[in-house]
């Protein structure tokens, strides 16, 4: 019975740790180019990724790196 308690308090300690782990993370903020564009972020660079492109986009001070594949399918993240 010991043994049980046991391993029933180690579960609930690693799953309390993962639980605070997961909310410590920000959330991640994702767009695409053109909301990015009409909330006037400019594109400050490019670079070719195989079939893609990465697009750096920046406003005063945030920044997004979007992958762009066409003109209808790009993912943009939040940087900084």
């Amino acid at each position: 019975m010991p043994k049980l308690a046991l391993a029933i308090a180690a579960v609930l300690v690693t799953a309390a740790a993962a639980h605070a782990q997961q909310a410590e993370e920000p959330p991640i903020v994702s767009s695409t180019m053109g909301e990015l564009a009409s909330q006037g972020y400019q594109i400050k660079a490019a670079a070719p990724n195989g079939s893609r492109y990465v697009i750096f986009m920046q406003n005063d001070k945030s920044a997004y790196a979007c992958e762009f594949v066409n003109t209808t399918d790009t993912q943009c993240r939040l940087i900084n």
